[in-house]
Protein backbone atom coordinates (compact mmCIF):
# COMPACT_ATOMS: atom_id res chain seq x y z
CA UNK A 1 0.00 0.00 0.00
CA UNK A 2 1.06 3.61 -0.27
CA UNK A 3 3.41 5.02 2.35
CA UNK A 4 2.81 8.43 3.82
CA UNK A 5 4.93 8.22 6.93
CA UNK A 6 8.65 7.74 7.38
CA UNK A 7 10.05 4.44 8.66
CA UNK A 8 11.12 4.46 12.30
CA UNK A 9 14.42 2.60 12.10
CA UNK A 10 15.82 3.61 8.73
CA UNK A 11 17.27 6.91 7.61
CA UNK A 12 14.05 7.81 5.77
CA UNK A 13 14.76 10.89 3.68
CA UNK A 14 18.43 10.15 4.13
CA UNK A 15 18.13 6.77 2.45
CA UNK A 16 16.62 8.46 -0.57
CA UNK A 17 19.56 10.84 -0.67
CA UNK A 18 22.22 8.18 -0.22
CA UNK A 19 22.98 7.26 -3.82
CA UNK A 20 22.95 10.86 -5.05
CA UNK A 21 25.04 12.01 -2.12
CA UNK A 22 27.54 9.22 -2.60
CA UNK A 23 27.97 10.11 -6.26
CA UNK A 24 28.52 13.81 -5.61
CA UNK A 25 30.71 13.49 -2.54
CA UNK A 26 32.82 10.66 -3.92
CA UNK A 27 34.20 13.00 -6.57
CA UNK A 28 35.53 15.30 -3.87
CA UNK A 29 36.47 12.53 -1.43
CA UNK A 30 39.94 12.98 -0.03
CA UNK A 31 39.48 11.15 3.24
CA UNK A 32 37.76 8.06 4.59
CA UNK A 33 35.90 6.75 7.60
CA UNK A 34 35.85 3.22 8.96
CA UNK A 35 33.37 2.36 11.72
CA UNK A 36 33.92 -0.72 13.86
CA UNK A 37 31.01 -2.03 15.95
CA UNK A 38 31.60 -4.19 19.01
CA UNK A 39 28.97 -6.25 20.81
CA UNK A 40 28.31 -6.42 24.50
CA UNK A 41 31.08 -9.00 24.94
CA UNK A 42 33.68 -6.96 23.08
CA UNK A 43 33.52 -9.04 19.89
CA UNK A 44 33.06 -7.42 16.49
CA UNK A 45 29.44 -7.49 15.29
CA UNK A 46 28.46 -6.88 11.67
CA UNK A 47 26.05 -3.95 11.34
CA UNK A 48 24.97 -1.40 8.78
CA UNK A 49 26.13 2.08 9.78
CA UNK A 50 24.36 5.29 8.79
CA UNK A 51 26.74 8.19 8.23
CA UNK A 52 25.34 11.74 8.05
CA UNK A 53 27.31 14.80 6.97
CA UNK A 54 27.09 17.90 9.19
CA UNK A 55 25.41 20.23 8.42
CA UNK A 56 24.29 19.22 4.89
CA UNK A 57 22.53 15.98 5.86
CA UNK A 58 24.08 14.05 2.96
CA UNK A 59 23.77 10.46 4.01
CA UNK A 60 25.56 7.18 3.38
CA UNK A 61 25.06 3.62 4.55
CA UNK A 62 28.07 1.35 4.88
CA UNK A 63 28.86 -2.04 6.40
CA UNK A 64 30.79 -1.85 9.66
CA UNK A 65 34.51 -2.38 9.17
CA UNK A 66 34.37 -1.17 5.58
CA UNK A 67 36.18 1.96 4.45
CA UNK A 68 33.87 4.76 3.28
CA UNK A 69 35.41 7.46 1.08
CA UNK A 70 34.34 10.93 2.17
CA UNK A 71 35.26 14.56 1.81
CA UNK A 72 36.98 15.90 4.88
CA UNK A 73 34.53 17.31 7.39
CA UNK A 74 32.27 16.50 10.33
CA UNK A 75 29.97 13.48 10.30
CA UNK A 76 27.67 11.51 12.55
CA UNK A 77 27.98 7.72 12.54
CA UNK A 78 25.08 5.81 14.07
CA UNK A 79 23.78 2.27 14.18
CA UNK A 80 21.86 -0.40 16.10
CA UNK A 81 24.20 -3.17 17.26
CA UNK A 82 21.98 -6.24 17.32
CA UNK A 83 23.28 -9.51 18.73
CA UNK A 84 21.73 -12.96 18.67
CA UNK A 85 20.72 -14.36 22.02
CA UNK A 86 20.40 -17.93 23.24
CA UNK A 87 16.71 -17.17 23.67
CA UNK A 88 14.30 -14.38 22.91
CA UNK A 89 15.27 -11.51 20.63
CA UNK A 90 18.88 -11.10 21.71
CA UNK A 91 20.00 -7.55 22.51
CA UNK A 92 19.99 -4.18 20.76
CA UNK A 93 22.43 -1.39 21.54
CA UNK A 94 21.87 1.95 19.83
CA UNK A 95 24.81 4.28 19.49
CA UNK A 96 26.14 7.29 17.64
CA UNK A 97 29.32 9.32 17.52
CA UNK A 98 30.18 12.71 16.07
CA UNK A 99 33.52 12.48 14.29
CA UNK A 100 35.73 14.85 12.31
CA UNK A 101 36.98 13.01 9.26
CA UNK A 102 40.40 13.93 7.94
CA UNK A 103 42.62 11.47 6.15
CA UNK A 104 42.02 7.86 7.16
CA UNK A 105 39.75 8.13 10.19
CA UNK A 106 38.50 5.24 12.32
CA UNK A 107 35.89 5.16 15.05
CA UNK A 108 34.45 2.42 17.26
CA UNK A 109 30.92 2.09 18.59
CA UNK A 110 31.18 -0.21 21.60
CA UNK A 111 27.99 -1.84 22.92
CA UNK A 112 29.71 -2.51 26.25
CA UNK A 113 29.25 1.20 26.97
CA UNK A 114 25.51 0.93 26.48
CA UNK A 115 23.15 1.79 29.32
CA UNK A 116 19.76 0.09 29.71
CA UNK A 117 16.77 2.01 28.41
CA UNK A 118 14.14 1.95 31.16
CA UNK A 119 10.57 3.22 31.30
CA UNK A 120 8.33 2.51 34.26
CA UNK A 121 4.58 2.73 34.80
CA UNK A 122 2.29 1.78 37.67
CA UNK A 123 0.88 -1.02 35.53
CA UNK A 124 -2.31 -2.89 36.45
CA UNK A 125 -2.24 -6.55 37.46
CA UNK A 126 -3.14 -7.81 33.98
CA UNK A 127 0.15 -6.44 32.57
CA UNK A 128 2.56 -9.27 33.35
CA UNK A 129 5.48 -8.77 30.95
CA UNK A 130 8.08 -6.05 30.42
CA UNK A 131 7.33 -3.24 28.00
CA UNK A 132 8.37 -3.39 24.39
CA UNK A 133 10.57 -0.35 23.65
CA UNK A 134 11.20 1.23 20.26
CA UNK A 135 14.14 3.62 20.23
CA UNK A 136 16.19 5.58 17.74
CA UNK A 137 19.03 8.06 17.61
CA UNK A 138 18.63 10.96 15.18
CA UNK A 139 20.98 13.47 13.59
CA UNK A 140 19.72 16.98 14.39
CA UNK A 141 20.88 18.44 11.08
CA UNK A 142 17.46 19.64 9.86
CA UNK A 143 13.99 20.43 11.14
CA UNK A 144 13.16 16.74 10.57
CA UNK A 145 15.69 14.91 12.76
CA UNK A 146 13.78 11.62 12.51
CA UNK A 147 14.57 11.58 8.77
CA UNK A 148 18.20 10.84 9.68
CA UNK A 149 17.97 8.00 12.15
CA UNK A 150 19.04 4.53 13.20
CA UNK A 151 17.33 2.37 15.76
CA UNK A 152 15.43 -0.75 16.64
CA UNK A 153 13.23 -2.32 19.26
CA UNK A 154 13.37 -4.93 21.97
CA UNK A 155 11.89 -5.69 25.35
CA UNK A 156 13.06 -3.77 28.41
CA UNK A 157 16.17 -5.43 29.78
CA UNK A 158 17.50 -6.19 26.31
CA UNK A 159 17.67 -2.66 24.85
CA UNK A 160 20.62 -0.35 25.49
CA UNK A 161 21.90 3.03 24.35
CA UNK A 162 25.44 4.41 24.36
CA UNK A 163 25.44 7.82 26.11
CA UNK A 164 26.56 10.87 24.13
CA UNK A 165 26.00 14.47 25.18
CA UNK A 166 26.34 16.03 21.71
CA UNK A 167 23.58 18.50 20.83
CA UNK A 168 23.83 17.23 17.26
CA UNK A 169 22.00 14.09 18.45
CA UNK A 170 18.50 13.37 19.67
CA UNK A 171 17.24 10.18 21.26
CA UNK A 172 13.59 9.16 21.01
CA UNK A 173 12.05 6.18 22.73
CA UNK A 174 8.59 4.69 23.17
CA UNK A 175 7.46 1.99 25.59
CA UNK A 176 4.33 -0.12 25.26
CA UNK A 177 2.85 -2.28 28.03
CA UNK A 178 0.17 -4.79 27.04
CA UNK A 179 -2.61 -6.27 29.14
CA UNK A 180 -6.36 -5.95 28.77
CA UNK A 181 -5.57 -2.41 27.55
CA UNK A 182 -2.32 -1.03 26.15
CA UNK A 183 -0.24 1.71 27.77
CA UNK A 184 2.14 3.80 25.67
CA UNK A 185 4.70 6.37 26.83
CA UNK A 186 7.03 8.36 24.61
CA UNK A 187 10.00 10.62 25.36
CA UNK A 188 12.57 12.67 23.43
CA UNK A 189 15.97 13.84 24.65
CA UNK A 190 18.79 16.02 23.33
CA UNK A 191 21.82 13.78 23.06
CA UNK A 192 21.73 10.22 24.36
CA UNK A 193 21.23 10.40 28.15
CA UNK A 194 23.64 8.73 30.56
CA UNK A 195 20.57 7.05 32.11
CA UNK A 196 17.82 6.89 29.46
CA UNK A 197 14.78 6.42 31.65
CA UNK A 198 11.38 7.84 32.49
CA UNK A 199 8.59 7.18 35.00
CA UNK A 200 4.87 7.65 34.35
CA UNK A 201 1.58 7.33 36.21
CA UNK A 202 -1.61 5.96 34.67
CA UNK A 203 -3.51 8.85 36.22
CA UNK A 204 -1.64 11.26 33.95
CA UNK A 205 -2.35 9.48 30.68
CA UNK A 206 -4.91 10.21 27.97
CA UNK A 207 -7.08 7.46 26.46
CA UNK A 208 -7.76 6.52 22.86
CA UNK A 209 -10.54 4.03 22.12
CA UNK A 210 -10.36 2.24 18.77
CA UNK A 211 -13.69 1.11 17.33
CA UNK A 212 -13.18 -0.97 14.19
CA UNK A 213 -16.35 -1.89 12.30
CA UNK A 214 -16.51 -4.53 9.57
CA UNK A 215 -18.25 -4.84 6.23
CA UNK A 216 -16.99 -1.69 4.52
CA UNK A 217 -13.32 -2.51 3.88
CA UNK A 218 -11.79 -4.19 0.81
CA UNK A 219 -10.17 -6.69 3.18
CA UNK A 220 -11.09 -8.18 6.53
CA UNK A 221 -7.80 -7.93 8.47
CA UNK A 222 -7.33 -4.51 10.03
CA UNK A 223 -4.05 -3.46 11.61
CA UNK A 224 -4.50 -0.40 13.82
CA UNK A 225 -1.71 1.63 15.37
CA UNK A 226 -0.78 4.96 16.97
CA UNK A 227 2.19 7.05 15.90
CA UNK A 228 3.78 9.83 17.91
CA UNK A 229 3.37 13.06 15.95
CA UNK A 230 4.81 15.98 17.97
CA UNK A 231 3.88 19.44 16.74
CA UNK A 232 7.58 20.15 16.24
CA UNK A 233 9.33 17.19 14.63
CA UNK A 234 11.82 15.43 16.86
CA UNK A 235 13.31 11.96 17.25
CA UNK A 236 10.00 10.50 18.46
CA UNK A 237 8.14 11.48 15.27
CA UNK A 238 6.40 8.42 13.79
CA UNK A 239 7.52 5.99 16.48
CA UNK A 240 4.65 3.54 16.29
CA UNK A 241 2.71 1.51 18.84
CA UNK A 242 0.73 -1.41 17.44
CA UNK A 243 -2.84 -1.61 18.71
CA UNK A 244 -4.37 -4.74 17.12
CA UNK A 245 -3.93 -6.71 13.93
CA UNK A 246 -6.81 -9.07 13.24
CA UNK A 247 -10.11 -9.40 11.46
CA UNK A 248 -12.74 -6.81 12.37
CA UNK A 249 -14.90 -6.00 14.10
CA UNK A 250 -13.05 -5.27 17.32
CA UNK A 251 -12.43 -2.62 19.94
CA UNK A 252 -9.23 -1.72 21.74
CA UNK A 253 -8.16 0.86 24.30
CA UNK A 254 -4.77 2.56 24.48
CA UNK A 255 -3.66 4.90 27.26
CA UNK A 256 -0.98 7.34 26.08
CA UNK A 257 1.19 10.13 27.39
CA UNK A 258 -0.34 13.55 26.67
CA UNK A 259 0.70 14.97 23.32
CA UNK A 260 -0.08 14.73 19.63
CA UNK A 261 -0.86 11.33 18.15
CA UNK A 262 -1.62 9.99 14.69
CA UNK A 263 -4.08 7.05 14.53
CA UNK A 264 -3.75 4.80 11.49
CA UNK A 265 -5.08 1.62 9.95
CA UNK A 266 -3.74 -0.77 7.31
CA UNK A 267 -6.01 -3.26 5.55
CA UNK A 268 -4.89 -6.64 4.21
CA UNK A 269 -6.71 -8.11 1.22
CA UNK A 270 -7.57 -11.68 0.36
CA UNK A 271 -4.01 -12.30 -0.87
CA UNK A 272 -2.47 -11.07 2.39
CA UNK A 273 -1.00 -7.88 0.96
CA UNK A 274 -1.89 -4.36 2.00
CA UNK A 275 -4.77 -2.99 -0.07
CA UNK A 276 -5.81 0.19 1.71
CA UNK A 277 -5.65 2.10 4.95
CA UNK A 278 -5.17 5.61 6.08
CA UNK A 279 -4.30 8.34 8.50
CA UNK A 280 -7.23 10.10 10.21
CA UNK A 281 -6.91 13.54 11.73
CA UNK A 282 -3.99 14.00 14.11
CA UNK A 283 -5.20 14.35 17.69
CA UNK A 284 -3.67 16.45 20.47
CA UNK A 285 -4.64 14.87 23.78
CA UNK A 286 -4.42 16.18 27.31
CA UNK A 287 -4.05 14.15 30.50
CA UNK A 288 -7.22 12.18 31.39
CA UNK A 289 -8.85 13.11 28.05
CA UNK A 290 -10.84 10.38 26.25
CA UNK A 291 -11.18 10.11 22.49
CA UNK A 292 -12.75 7.47 20.22
CA UNK A 293 -11.29 6.77 16.78
CA UNK A 294 -13.64 4.96 14.41
CA UNK A 295 -12.63 2.93 11.39
CA UNK A 296 -15.00 1.37 8.89
CA UNK A 297 -18.32 2.93 9.93
CA UNK A 298 -21.03 2.97 7.28
CA UNK A 299 -21.55 4.80 4.90
CA UNK A 300 -18.54 5.27 2.56
CA UNK A 301 -19.18 7.92 -0.07
CA UNK A 302 -17.57 10.69 -2.22
CA UNK A 303 -15.45 12.90 -0.03
CA UNK A 304 -13.97 15.93 -1.75
CA UNK A 305 -13.90 16.61 -5.49
CA UNK A 306 -16.48 18.81 -7.24
CA UNK A 307 -16.80 19.82 -10.91
CA UNK A 308 -14.76 22.85 -11.96
CA UNK A 309 -15.38 25.27 -14.81
CA UNK A 310 -12.38 27.11 -16.29
CA UNK A 311 -10.84 27.96 -19.67
CA UNK A 312 -13.92 26.82 -21.61
CA UNK A 313 -13.81 23.40 -19.95
CA UNK A 314 -15.61 21.38 -17.32
CA UNK A 315 -13.11 19.33 -15.32
CA UNK A 316 -13.62 16.72 -12.63
CA UNK A 317 -11.20 14.49 -10.72
CA UNK A 318 -13.09 11.29 -9.84
CA UNK A 319 -10.86 10.54 -6.87
CA UNK A 320 -11.95 9.86 -3.29
CA UNK A 321 -15.25 8.53 -4.62
CA UNK A 322 -15.52 5.77 -2.00
CA UNK A 323 -13.76 6.44 1.28
CA UNK A 324 -14.06 6.22 5.03
CA UNK A 325 -15.29 9.63 6.29
CA UNK A 326 -13.56 8.99 9.63
CA UNK A 327 -10.20 8.65 7.86
CA UNK A 328 -10.31 11.31 5.14
CA UNK A 329 -10.23 11.91 1.42
CA UNK A 330 -6.48 11.36 1.04
CA UNK A 331 -6.89 7.67 1.82
CA UNK A 332 -10.01 6.72 -0.15
CA UNK A 333 -10.09 3.38 -1.95
CA UNK A 334 -9.34 3.10 -5.64
CA UNK A 335 -12.31 2.98 -7.99
CA UNK A 336 -13.18 2.69 -11.67
CA UNK A 337 -15.58 5.38 -12.88
CA UNK A 338 -17.66 6.21 -15.90
CA UNK A 339 -18.06 9.99 -16.23
CA UNK A 340 -20.53 11.60 -18.63
CA UNK A 341 -21.12 15.30 -19.36
CA UNK A 342 -24.29 16.25 -21.23
CA UNK A 343 -26.07 19.44 -22.23
CA UNK A 344 -29.71 18.85 -22.88
CA UNK A 345 -29.91 15.73 -25.06
CA UNK A 346 -26.34 16.12 -26.36
CA UNK A 347 -23.50 14.07 -24.89
CA UNK A 348 -20.47 16.33 -24.65
CA UNK A 349 -18.08 13.62 -23.49
CA UNK A 350 -18.10 10.13 -21.94
CA UNK A 351 -15.00 8.55 -20.40
CA UNK A 352 -14.05 5.62 -18.16
CA UNK A 353 -11.24 6.30 -15.70
CA UNK A 354 -9.49 4.75 -12.72
CA UNK A 355 -6.99 5.84 -10.08
CA UNK A 356 -5.58 2.32 -9.86
CA UNK A 357 -1.80 2.91 -10.01
CA UNK A 358 -2.32 6.13 -12.00
CA UNK A 359 -2.79 8.81 -9.36
CA UNK A 360 -5.60 11.31 -9.84
CA UNK A 361 -7.04 10.66 -13.30
CA UNK A 362 -8.98 13.67 -14.59
CA UNK A 363 -12.06 14.11 -16.76
CA UNK A 364 -11.89 17.23 -18.96
CA UNK A 365 -14.53 18.24 -21.53
CA UNK A 366 -14.61 21.40 -23.61
CA UNK A 367 -17.78 23.53 -23.54
CA UNK A 368 -18.70 26.32 -25.95
CA UNK A 369 -21.90 27.90 -24.64
CA UNK A 370 -23.51 28.87 -21.36
CA UNK A 371 -26.38 26.82 -20.06
CA UNK A 372 -27.40 23.94 -17.87
CA UNK A 373 -25.05 20.94 -17.83
CA UNK A 374 -25.39 17.51 -16.30
CA UNK A 375 -22.37 15.57 -15.02
CA UNK A 376 -22.87 11.96 -13.91
CA UNK A 377 -20.34 9.66 -12.27
CA UNK A 378 -20.77 5.90 -11.73
CA UNK A 379 -17.97 4.54 -9.51
CA UNK A 380 -17.20 0.98 -8.41
CA UNK A 381 -14.46 -0.12 -6.07
CA UNK A 382 -11.58 -1.45 -8.13
CA UNK A 383 -8.53 -3.41 -7.01
CA UNK A 384 -7.31 -6.12 -9.43
CA UNK A 385 -5.74 -9.19 -7.88
CA UNK A 386 -7.87 -9.49 -4.76
CA UNK A 387 -11.27 -10.95 -3.99
CA UNK A 388 -13.52 -8.54 -2.16
CA UNK A 389 -15.16 -9.81 1.05
CA UNK A 390 -18.59 -11.31 0.49
CA UNK A 391 -21.32 -8.74 0.97
CA UNK A 392 -18.92 -5.76 1.01
CA UNK A 393 -20.77 -2.53 1.71
CA UNK A 394 -20.52 0.77 -0.20
CA UNK A 395 -19.39 -1.16 -3.28
CA UNK A 396 -20.85 1.36 -5.76
CA UNK A 397 -21.57 5.10 -5.67
CA UNK A 398 -23.20 7.38 -8.24
CA UNK A 399 -23.36 11.15 -8.57
CA UNK A 400 -25.75 13.15 -10.75
CA UNK A 401 -25.08 16.89 -10.80
CA UNK A 402 -27.17 19.48 -12.68
CA UNK A 403 -25.68 22.98 -12.72
CA UNK A 404 -25.41 26.13 -14.80
CA UNK A 405 -22.01 26.88 -16.35
CA UNK A 406 -20.58 29.66 -18.50
CA UNK A 407 -17.40 28.76 -20.41
CA UNK A 408 -16.14 32.33 -19.99
CA UNK A 409 -16.42 32.27 -16.18
CA UNK A 410 -14.22 30.19 -13.87
CA UNK A 411 -15.81 28.66 -10.78
CA UNK A 412 -16.36 25.59 -8.68
CA UNK A 413 -19.77 24.23 -9.67
CA UNK A 414 -22.48 25.09 -7.10
CA UNK A 415 -23.20 21.46 -6.18
CA UNK A 416 -22.89 19.30 -3.07
CA UNK A 417 -21.57 16.03 -1.71
CA UNK A 418 -23.62 14.18 0.89
CA UNK A 419 -22.47 12.28 3.94
CA UNK A 420 -24.81 9.64 5.38
CA UNK A 421 -24.24 8.45 8.94
CA UNK A 422 -26.73 5.79 10.09
CA UNK A 423 -27.15 5.56 13.85
CA UNK A 424 -27.78 2.45 15.90
CA UNK A 425 -25.93 -0.04 13.67
CA UNK A 426 -24.02 -2.91 15.25
CA UNK A 427 -20.26 -3.49 14.88
CA UNK A 428 -20.85 -5.20 11.51
CA UNK A 429 -22.72 -2.16 10.20
CA UNK A 430 -26.05 -3.98 10.40
CA UNK A 431 -29.49 -2.74 11.43
CA UNK A 432 -32.01 -5.06 13.01
CA UNK A 433 -34.49 -6.70 10.59
CA UNK A 434 -37.68 -4.68 9.96
CA UNK A 435 -36.44 -1.89 12.23
CA UNK A 436 -36.23 1.86 11.76
CA UNK A 437 -32.87 3.60 11.31
CA UNK A 438 -32.18 7.29 11.76
CA UNK A 439 -29.65 8.51 9.20
CA UNK A 440 -27.85 11.79 9.83
CA UNK A 441 -27.40 13.60 6.51
CA UNK A 442 -25.07 16.52 5.81
CA UNK A 443 -24.53 18.38 2.55
CA UNK A 444 -21.06 19.79 2.08
CA UNK A 445 -18.70 21.28 -0.45
CA UNK A 446 -15.04 22.23 -0.28
CA UNK A 447 -12.68 24.53 -2.12
CA UNK A 448 -10.92 22.82 -5.02
CA UNK A 449 -7.86 25.05 -4.90
CA UNK A 450 -6.80 28.71 -4.75
CA UNK A 451 -7.18 29.41 -8.47
CA UNK A 452 -10.93 28.93 -8.81
CA UNK A 453 -13.76 31.07 -7.51
CA UNK A 454 -15.46 29.27 -4.66
CA UNK A 455 -18.81 30.66 -3.65
CA UNK A 456 -20.98 29.95 -0.67
CA UNK A 457 -23.99 27.90 -1.69
CA UNK A 458 -26.85 27.13 0.68
CA UNK A 459 -28.85 23.95 0.47
CA UNK A 460 -32.51 24.91 0.13
CA UNK A 461 -33.99 21.41 0.35
CA UNK A 462 -32.75 17.88 1.08
CA UNK A 463 -34.66 14.73 0.19
CA UNK A 464 -33.70 11.14 0.99
CA UNK A 465 -34.83 7.77 -0.39
CA UNK A 466 -33.97 4.19 0.51
CA UNK A 467 -34.04 1.00 -1.53
CA UNK A 468 -34.20 -2.60 -0.35
CA UNK A 469 -33.80 -4.18 -3.80
CA UNK A 470 -30.50 -2.76 -5.02
CA UNK A 471 -31.99 0.39 -6.51
CA UNK A 472 -34.82 -1.09 -8.57
CA UNK A 473 -37.40 0.72 -6.46
CA UNK A 474 -37.09 3.61 -4.04
CA UNK A 475 -39.07 4.66 -0.97
CA UNK A 476 -39.09 8.26 0.28
CA UNK A 477 -37.84 8.77 3.82
CA UNK A 478 -39.20 11.30 6.27
CA UNK A 479 -36.60 14.08 6.57
CA UNK A 480 -36.31 16.53 9.45
CA UNK A 481 -34.05 19.60 9.28
CA UNK A 482 -32.00 20.19 12.42
CA UNK A 483 -29.45 23.02 12.37
CA UNK A 484 -26.93 22.42 9.60
CA UNK A 485 -27.86 18.75 9.16
CA UNK A 486 -30.88 16.67 8.32
CA UNK A 487 -32.20 13.46 9.82
CA UNK A 488 -33.89 10.85 7.65
CA UNK A 489 -36.03 8.07 9.07
CA UNK A 490 -35.54 4.86 7.05
CA UNK A 491 -37.76 1.81 7.41
CA UNK A 492 -35.58 -1.27 7.02
CA UNK A 493 -36.46 -4.52 5.22
CA UNK A 494 -36.38 -7.93 6.86
CA UNK A 495 -33.06 -8.91 5.25
CA UNK A 496 -30.46 -7.88 2.70
CA UNK A 497 -28.98 -4.38 2.49
CA UNK A 498 -30.17 -0.80 2.20
CA UNK A 499 -29.18 1.67 -0.51
CA UNK A 500 -29.45 5.39 0.23
CA UNK A 501 -30.08 8.30 -2.14
CA UNK A 502 -30.12 12.03 -1.47
CA UNK A 503 -31.15 15.04 -3.51
CA UNK A 504 -29.87 18.49 -2.55
CA UNK A 505 -31.12 21.62 -4.31
CA UNK A 506 -30.32 25.29 -3.92
CA UNK A 507 -32.36 28.43 -4.64
CA UNK A 508 -30.92 28.75 -8.16
CA UNK A 509 -32.11 25.30 -9.21
CA UNK A 510 -28.74 23.50 -9.06
CA UNK A 511 -29.31 19.86 -8.11
CA UNK A 512 -27.05 17.20 -6.57
CA UNK A 513 -28.17 13.56 -6.43
CA UNK A 514 -25.94 11.02 -4.68
CA UNK A 515 -26.56 7.29 -4.32
CA UNK A 516 -24.66 4.76 -2.22
CA UNK A 517 -25.50 1.12 -2.93
CA UNK A 518 -25.31 -1.37 -0.06
CA UNK A 519 -24.96 1.55 2.36
CA UNK A 520 -25.57 -0.70 5.35
CA UNK A 521 -26.70 -4.27 5.94
CA UNK A 522 -29.57 -5.97 7.74
CA UNK A 523 -28.68 -8.70 10.19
Amino acid sequence: MRVRRRSIAVAGVAALLASAAAGGAAQAASSSLTVTTLGRHGVKVATTVTVVAVPSGQTYRVASGKRLSLAAGRYIAMTDIWEHGTEGLGTDTIGAQVVRVSGSTSVTLDARKGKPVKMSLDTPADVTGPPRISAQVCAAVSNMPDAFSAGGWNYQGALYAIPNSSKLLQFGYMAQWTGKDSYVAVKNATGIPTAPSATYKRSGLATVHFSVRSGTEMGEQVHTALQAEPKVDDCTTDLMADVRDENGPYTATVHVTPGTWQPRDDISGSDGTGVSGGFPKVRTLKATQNFTQYFGRAVWSPMHYLPMVAQHEVAFIPGAMIGDPDVGADDADTTKETVVLTKGSTTVKKQTLTQWRTGDAEFVAGIHSAGWYRLTVDAHRYHPGITFPAGMLSSRVTLDWHFKADPAKSMVAPVFLTRFLPTGLNSRNQAAPSSTTTVDVSAGRGSQGPDLRFTTVTAKAVKVWSSADGGKTWKAATVRHSGSTWQATVHNPASGAVALRSEVTDAAGDRSVETVYRAYAIG
